[in-house]
């Protein structure tokens, strides 16, 4: 039974800024949110359960408060009748759902269409299309719900060429997205982006694409709990996963104040998952930092500069790529690659990486003051991919991550997905996609050490981006 007394979801341990998901045994046990532009002006969270006081029963567990955890829980409570407990290590939501740039691409991993070709043939890559194309138009039935008012910005997806010799790629990928995916994506040319849409100096054009999605993401992820708990999923925050049992097929999971019990197990902590938390996730992602920093609002004068023209989500084609926006108040956002770990993270110098790629974009803001700037992890899978996925079909465990970075739209299809799976309903034919058919790729214990090899990427792409 759940003790009415405990506060709700006022965090009771501080932010730790170095925590690293490959060392660190957990993320921590109720700790604060990571000082975000999102949660800065979302408002006061919305009212969870508070921390699990007594042993439970429940149908489901859900281990994640993010997007994917809540959609899990939203979807198996409407549309299969299915109570669920979901279980938060810190405050809710405080992970990815908090700290992404909050914005919405026609995406489920980092590959490209072209890319799909390669690995699956053309067939899957359709499907794979249709499937990503279902996922927005869920993403939008949902954020058009009365629950969820997280500031959307319509206007498609600019996919922009940080040099001249990206441009290249980009139009094959526009022919291919129009010939074989029946997609209405164009090209912009130099002039056009600079006079109509956006004066990014490095610029040298932009392939576009009709779905993208700008959203407040803290206001998302605070619409998804209020969804949830109407629907009468508990959502219990400071409540860790400090132990993990089976008997006679019936999962223990042991947090600070009591044991939950259920037959099934959602996971859905993505670039957060801890490493002992289950051996069906462990050593699965890569995780890997991203910086991102909003500026104080810019003033007509500087708007102006920067010819910036919409609130679309903006992305370059570094493959460390710069995603950046304005926000609804004229301040800009821009994020990407931050510290290999943890412990580097407050390091200046990522911060000044930031700046400059800022300044070469906008030369009008070089020298603006921030108003916020933080990191967060991204669960990036061993071959850029999601998977949706029951790893052992006489387990009753099952888990949604390895988006890459592109999360915030497919995450609520991800958990619609996982729904389906725990309820037994694979009747869809999508399920028959390899993100469905297959495990995360592990590289065992070697993956501690990726890290030497993230190192020496950096610099590579770093060359292959800006030099040669």
């Amino acid at each position: 039974m759940v003790d009415d007394t405990i506060p709700r979801h006022w965090p009771q341990s501080s932010y730790d800024p170095k925590y690293d998901p490959i060392i660190d045994a957990g993320p921590g046990h109720n700790r604060d949110y990571a000082p975000t532009y999102w949660i800065g002006t979302a408002g006061t969270p919305p009212e969870d359960d508070g921390p699990v006081s007594g042993d439970i029963d429940a149908d489901v567990v859900v281990v994640g408060s993010g997007y994917t955890g809540l959609s899990t829980a939203i979807h198996l409570a409407r549309d299969h009748g299915i109570q669920c407990v979901v279980l938060e290590a810190n405050t809710s939501a405080w992970g990815c759902s908090t700290r992404n740039g909050g914005q919405a691409q026609i995406s489920s991993g980092r590959l490209k269409r072209s890319q799909w070709i390669q690995r699956w043939g053309v067939d899957v890559a359709k499907a794979m299309h249709r499937e990503v194309t279902e996922a927005f138009e869920l993403f939008n039935d949902l954020i058009a719900q009365d629950d969820i008012d997280c500031d959307p910005q319509l206007g498609g997806h600019y996919y922009i060429a940080h040099r001249d010799k990206a441009m290249g790629s980009l139009r094959k990928e526009s022919a291919l997205l129009n010939d074989v995916f029946g997609y209405g994506s164009r090209i912009i040319e130099r002039d056009e982006l600079h006079k109509q849409h956006v004066r990014d100096m490095e610029g040298a054009g932009a392939l576009w694409e009709p779905d993208g999605t700008c959203i407040h993401a803290a206001k998302l992820a605070f619409g998804y709990i209020r969804m949830a708990r109407r629907l009468g999923v508990k959502i219990h925050s400071g409540s860790p996963v400090m132990g993990w049992e089976t008997k006679n097929g019936v999962h223990h999971l042991r947090t600070p104040g009591g044991t939950v019990r259920a037959k099934s197990v959602a996971l859905a902590t993505a670039g957060y998952t801890p490493p002992g938390l289950n051996r069906r996730t462990r050593h699965r992602l890569m995780p890997i930092l991203s910086n991102s920093m909003v500026t104080r609002p810019l003033t007509q004068s500087e708007l102006d500069d920067c010819g910036i023209r919409t609130m679309s989500p903006l992305t370059d084609t570094r493959t460390l790529r710069h995603y950046y926006r304005l926000l609804p108040d004229n301040r800009m956002q821009i994020g990407s690659r931050s510290a290999v770990t943890g412990r580097d993270a407050e390091n200046d110098r990522h911060l000044q990486l930031l700046r400059k790629g800022l300044a070469r974009k906008f030369p009008a803001l070089e020298d603006i003051n921030l108003d916020y700037s933080w990191w967060g992890w991204v669960d990036v899978s061993h071959d850029m991919m999601p998977r949706i996925f029951q790893p052992n079909p006489d387990e009753r465990i099952f888990y949604a991550m390895g988006y890459g970075g592109n999360g915030v739209m497919y995450s609520a299809q991800a958990g619609r997905r996982m729904a389906q799976l725990v309820a037994g309903d694979k009747s869809d034919e999508a399920f028959r996609l390899p993100i469905f058919t297959s495990p995360l790729p592990s590289h065992g214990l070697l993956t501690p050490f990726r890290r030497l090899g993230q190192r020496v990427a950096y610099v590579w792409y770093y060359l292959n981006d800006e030099v040669i």
